[in-house]
């Protein structure tokens, strides 16, 4: 056991120590153990149960804290030592009790070691004026970067290109600098009143350095909570361009304090092409570099563009080779169907998607040409207003992230072609040039007969995904019973692969009906045209290259794409959620959740008694009293008062929820995502930076400006 605390306590230089060494000479702080390893029989004594082991620790916070550099290392002690130790203490508890300044500063001077062992500090060396003047000065220019993070203001200010020869300019950062100094900051005024005007006050580097530090202090502050928590899950959102370089946003998902579940951002890593490369760097940042113990990690989940789907997966499955419990899933704020889409790696397809993400941004940056939409699906649906209206309404949204996007499509596109060819014809000067332009791209686009067959296709196929998809983005009982839809899913597909060529006729047909209503011609793309010029006897029909081309690979990527995501082990999971009282209702509190649960059985703080806390749990909803209602949801049972009384089910519940396919219930903790997405809407690529971007999306966390600084003046004396 001295072996494992050991172990644990990630103390090498104890490694060779005897258990008698250990036991006579160290001691472990009673807060790195679980609560459910104490035993409380006396006030005076605090009593470690015979299987004890220390589980709590937080390994980075001590890079950050300024009090751990001046620690050393205890030596063993004899007897008398420790006798004498010991009698020091008991007086200094009298001196403690006859004064209580002398206590306060006792506890300023002592701090508890981060590593578990017990320790001795140097005394606090006084400042010299100079050092006190310097730790100002830091304390200012790290003020100015907080306000600039938060306020999304870039470092540089004027290009260097556009300024005349000889012109000083100075960056947003040096013109804040001169402000602060102006309104009477006498630390940066002493610091900087004999130097030239036309000199910067604070290099690139030194700029870029501090930032680090701004940046690695605000992340912290979250992941101190996501460690409180124990347990987590890893989520990525679409790659992004910074500043000319790929990077993967990275969210976290916890269930903090508060029994809230809340989804943060924590940062940029940057892409690499390899995949193998990019799983590598994904596990050393989130573990090394964050902190992060992903032995807690209990989910994962990629939302990714099309193109980077099969990479992604990549990681994904190096991580559960070393996480098994880190469960692949879907993210909930993606619609299955669109995921599906995007991950099938079929070029037409990936042109497709981009195709209709233009289309889509077009409109929704002209209000005027969606109003000139608006008039053609009018006119186009004058016999049914209903269908026009509905389709009015949907072409004013996101309507690319829907499960029925290219259901929408198939019955907009006449309406889309139509409008942008009315864009392209108007002699007038209504329209400008970029979107006439752009107009007449995207009419040439969707009215080409590859991307008319595909999108026909993809609509087709994931019509069989459509209603399950939709469930798991729905109420927690939806979610639970799509779990057990699923062999149904599957079966109608594999179903298509074994009847494709009578599927895939219909399909190509409904395709040629719509080409020939938008007086498109049927034909191959260009490229097979031009190998049958060359290669006579390689004659095919456009029927067959589609079938071979984009039905086949489709249909069979989506089945196993169904299989890879919805694994035995995360069903498993989804089967848990008989642990919501409105599903154990739904189900006449008939449930099992002992036979599902077992996957979480080390996560849980009694599993022995986990059999019989479920039937309580079960006995308090069935025979609850008729005013009160059963909760609907893993956040309302989480709240419940009595929560507590039930630590097995709390676990679990809090495990379940985090997982990334099911969603946020209340919209205030999925902030994260949102103001990522205004951050990357707001600022101009190039003037996006991974650093600033982390302060002003995490604007209203708490920062402690000393910690900056001394962790500064360590890492860069």
């Amino acid at each position: 056991r001295c072996q494992r605390w050991v172990e644990n306590c990630r103390r090498a230089d104890l490694e060779d120590k005897t258990p008698d060494q250990l036991n006579k000479h160290y001691r472990l702080c009673a807060k790195h153990f679980e609560t459910s390893m104490i035993c409380r029989s006396s006030p005076y004594r605090t009593v470690l149960r015979d299987n004890a082991v220390p589980t709590i620790f937080d390994l980075t916070s001590h890079l950050n804290n300024p009090h751990s550099r001046h620690r050393k290392r205890i030596k063993e002690l004899s007897e008398d030592e420790i006798k004498t130790l010991k009698q020091q203490k008991i007086d200094e508890a009298l001196e403690r009790e006859q004064a209580t300044q002398e206590l306060n500063e006792s506890n300023a001077q002592n701090t508890v070691s981060q590593e578990g062992g017990e320790e001795q500090e140097e005394k606090v060396v006084p400042l010299t004026l100079e050092e006190r003047e310097n730790k100002d000065y830091l304390k200012s220019l790290f003020e100015i970067l907080i306000l600039m993070g938060k306020q999304n203001i870039p470092l540089d200010g004027h290009n260097v290109d556009d300024l005349p020869e000889g012109v000083f300019a100075s960056d947003n950062f040096q013109a804040l600098l001169e402000y602060r100094i102006n309104a009477g900051d006498e630390v940066l005024r002493k610091r900087f009143e004999m130097t030239a005007v036309n000199l910067e006050y604070c290099s690139k580097t030194q700029q870029k350095q501090m930032l680090e530090i701004c940046e690695s202090c605000i992340r912290e502050e979250t992941l101190r909570e996501v460690r409180d928590s124990h347990f987590f899950s890893i989520v990525t959102d679409e790659v992004v361009d910074i500043a000319g370089e790929e990077h993967l946003p990275v969210l976290v998902r916890f269930v903090d304090d508060s029994h809230n579940l809340r989804e943060e951002f924590i940062g940029f890593l940057p892409y690499e092409d390899d995949p193998e490369i990019l799983a590598v760097k994904f596990h050393t940042t989130i573990t090394e570099k964050w902190g992060l113990n992903m032995e807690y990690c209990r989910g994962q989940a990629y939302t990714v563009s099309s193109g980077f789907a099969s990479k992604m997966k990549v990681v994904a499955t190096r991580l559960l080779e070393k996480y098994p419990q880190a469960v692949y899933t879907l993210c909930s704020s993606c619609a299955l169907n669109a995921w599906l889409a995007k991950s099938v790696p079929v070029v037409s397809v990936s042109v497709a998607l981009g195709t209709i993400e233009e289309v889509c941004c077009l409109f929704n940056q002209s209000p005027q040409l969606l109003v000139e939409l608006d008039n053609t699906i009018s006119v186009l649906f004058q016999n049914n207003e209903e269908k026009g209206n509905q389709l009015k309404q949907i072409c004013r949204s996101q309507w690319t992230g829907r499960h029925d996007a290219f259901e929408v499509l198939v019955d907009m596109i006449q309406a889309l072609v139509l409008c942008l060819d009315s864009v392209i014809s108007d002699s007038s000067v209504r329209w400008n040039n970029f979107i006439a332009g752009r107009a007449f791209v995207l009419s040439s686009a969707l009215t080409d007969f590859d991307f008319i067959v595909t999108i026909v296709i993809l609509k087709n196929v994931l019509s069989f995904t459509r209603a399950f998809g939709k469930n798991l983005q729905g109420q927690t009982s939806d979610v639970f019973f799509a779990a057990g839809s699923l062999t149904a899913v599957l079966h109608s597909l594999n179903e298509v692969v074994e009847n494709i060529e009578v599927y895939h006729e219909f399909w190509f047909e409904e395709a040629t009906n719509l080409a020939t209503k938008l007086d498109v011609q049927i034909k191959l793309p260009g490229k097979i045209r031009r190998a049958q010029h060359v290669n006579l006897d390689a004659e095919i029909t456009s029927e067959n290259y589609y079938k071979e081309i984009i039905s086949v690979p489709a249909v069979e990527h989506i089945i196993q794409e169904l299989k890879d995501i919805f694994s035995e082990q995360h069903l498993k999971a989804l089967k848990c959620l008989s642990l919501v009282p409105s599903v154990m209702g739904q189900l006449k509190f008939n449930t099992c959740e002992e036979h599902h649960a077992d996957m979480y059985k080390n996560d849980l703080p009694n599993p022995d008694t986990l059999s019989a806390e479920l039937h309580c749990w079960r006995i308090k909803w069935k025979h609850r009293g008729k005013d009160i209602e059963l909760p609907t949801t893993i956040y309302e049972a989480l709240h419940l008062p009595d929560i507590k009384f039930f630590p097995n089910v709390y676990a679990l519940l809090k495990v379940l929820s985090i997982l990334p396919v099911m969603k946020v219930e209340n919209e205030k903790y999925e902030v994260g995502r949102k103001r990522l997405k205004a951050y990357l809407k707001n600022t101009l690529t190039e003037q996006r930076s991974s650093n600033l971007a982390l302060l002003n999306i995490n604007f209203d966390i708490k920062h402690d400006l000393d910690l900056m600084v001394d962790t500064y003046i360590k890492l860069y004396p």
